[in-house]
């Protein structure tokens, strides 16, 4: 029996769905279980635009003053190039593996593993991040609740208990992820639901207060804020590149719900670019609102005061909604707390793949009969990011962020991974049609120029011990130095899978090949 028949036999029932034109087959998850509103309402979820835009409207206004919704556009193209490749890879090859499966095909099963390895390291980064995060929120919240108590917010701080609520969370998160993905829809409507009404709620009040006078330093929208030719200053422009990283990273997880999702082949691809679209529509509306109410000044609540642009809502949550100012806390802790269970999805899917055709060992291919969910591979992403996060939070906090900085370099290598695999992959199919030049050879390329070129930036200038906190090892920024650590573990993890698993490294079980041009099969 080849690793290939025991990784299907590993995910009966649903074996009978295989696909032999593409070597692909099915893993036994709930298929038809997503809807294309689901799938985006998990995106944007896994995005956390609540979170996410608090902590980076402060820092890039210091940059870009008024033109931050220019910068935004900017960021938004390479995202919005890549979401067109990861598309048309998905519509030929729809699998949970994405970005391990699809680089396997295009490149073998080499740099595929590596591509998984990215995205894996990316995300359990990412689940341990936002689980801090949530900890912060929650005693934030509580602090509001019994009256800016400032002894219940310092909470947080302590390590013990700090530790023990963040591993709650971590808990809770995977108990929802474990279940269906009914389950895990019913709790995003309304978590993403929240949010996304609270930010709407936020832009429409501080536009009011614009119209009433009563705004902190009222600033006139114009259309010169949209124009990416006045950001003058190119560093700003890579900063803007640098940005979208974070602000949109996400929007691939409704990819690697493929086999759950109705429509396997069209939808996710629907899905990904609808979810990246109304992220920006949505960072747009409120970045101008609090820009025209607060202004970019240094003083007080202006959004150039370094003071408040950690965390940029709630420096601003009294001034513009008054009362109500506690709703954007519970906005904040709500992003962060669904995003922690939404991004679950993409590591334990990536990883059930990689067991299904035999990159790693069998028992990350197995599904839970209840549930039809990744039940093993859930829980091994839940416990690497439970102990990741508690040794970084005793170790040193410095340390965690800067992991956080070295994500950038992770979402570099394997989007722009997986967008170069659609390019190769579709080689013989780039002119067989207009369309087909565009969204299989000029878009998904250029997207993954931009993110190598940015990867390789990163890469130098992280190597400068000033680059992050300024930590530094033997005089190397400490950046630079995880960012190495963790490609290097993805190697050695790797050779040593290919000595225990040779199957898959022979192209045994996941083939590589492109699909003929449409052209030619015409012709036959």
């Amino acid at each position: 029996m080849t690793v290939q028949d025991s990784a299907i036999e590993a995910a009966e029932p649903a074996a009978s769905t295989d696909d032999t034109k593409t070597g692909l087959s099915s893993k036994g998850l709930s298929a038809g279980s997503v809807g294309l509103v689901g799938a985006i309402v998990i995106g944007v979820s896994c995005i956390a635009p609540a979170y996410t835009l608090t902590g980076a409207l402060g820092p890039t206004v210091a940059e870009v003053g008024v033109h931050l919704p220019a910068i935004f556009l900017i960021g938004f193209i390479p995202m919005l190039l890549v979401a067109f490749g990861y598309r048309e890879l998905n519509r030929a090859m729809p699998d949970s593996g994405t970005s391990f499966t699809w680089a396997s095909r295009a490149f073998g099963p080499w740099i595929g593993w590596m591509a998984g390895w990215g995205l894996i390291a990316a995300t359990i980064v990412v689940l341990s991040n936002l689980a801090g995060i949530a900890v912060d929120f929650f005693f934030l919240m509580l602090s509001q609740i019994f009256g800016n108590n400032p002894e219940i917010a310092a909470m947080a701080g302590n390590p013990l208990i700090n530790v023990a609520t963040c591993l709650v969370f971590i808990g809770a998160a995977t108990w929802v992820s474990y279940r269906d993905m009914q389950t895990t829809q019913k709790l995003q409507y309304w978590l993403v639901g929240f949010q996304i009404l609270v930010m709407i709620g936020f832009g429409i009040a501080a536009f009011v207060h614009v119209g009433n006078g009563t705004a902190f330093d009222a600033t006139p929208v114009t259309l010169e804020w949209f124009n990416p030719f006045a950001v003058t200053s190119f560093s700003a422009v890579v900063a803007g590149l640098s940005l979208s990283l974070f602000i949109f990273w996400g929007w691939d997880v409704t990819l690697t719900m493929s086999e759950e999702t109705k429509g396997s082949s069209s939808t996710p691809g629907k899905a990904a670019t609808i979810t990246v679209t109304l992220v920006v529509a949505l960072y747009l509306f409120v970045a101008m609102g609090l820009i025209a109410f607060a202004g970019t000044g240094s003083a007080g609540v202006g959004l150039g005061n370094p003071d408040i642009q950690s965390n940029t809502f709630f420096a601003l949550a009294g001034p513009v909604l008054g009362p109500l100012a506690i709703l954007v806390s519970i906005a904040v802790l709500s992003s962060s707390a669904a995003s922690l269970q939404s991004t679950f999805v993409s590591p334990a899917r990536t990883l059930l793949a990689m067991g299904h055709y035999g990159a790693l060992p069998q028992k990350f291919a197995k599904v839970s009969p209840r549930f039809f969910t990744p039940g093993y591979a859930t829980i091994v992403s839940a416990v690497v990011a439970a102990v990741f996060y508690t040794v970084m939070r005793f170790i040193s906090e410095d340390v965690l962020w800067d992991t956080i900085t070295t994500l950038g370099m992770m979402i570099c290598f394997y989007y722009g991974l997986t967008a170069f695999a659609c390019v190769w992959y579709f080689r013989k199919q780039w002119f067989d049609s207009v369309r087909n030049v565009f969204f299989t050879f000029l878009f998904p390329l250029v997207g993954g120029v931009i993110l190598g070129i940015l990867f390789f930036t990163t890469l130098i200038d992280s190597m400068d011990p000033g680059y992050g906190s300024g930590s530094n090892v033997f005089g190397i920024g400490l950046v630079f130095v995880l960012g190495m650590v963790i490609l290097v573990a993805g190697a050695v993890i790797m050779l040593v899978q290919a000595k225990l698993r040779p199957a898959f490294f022979r192209g045994e079980t996941l083939s590589t090949n492109a699909p003929a041009s449409i052209g030619r099969r015409r012709r036959r």
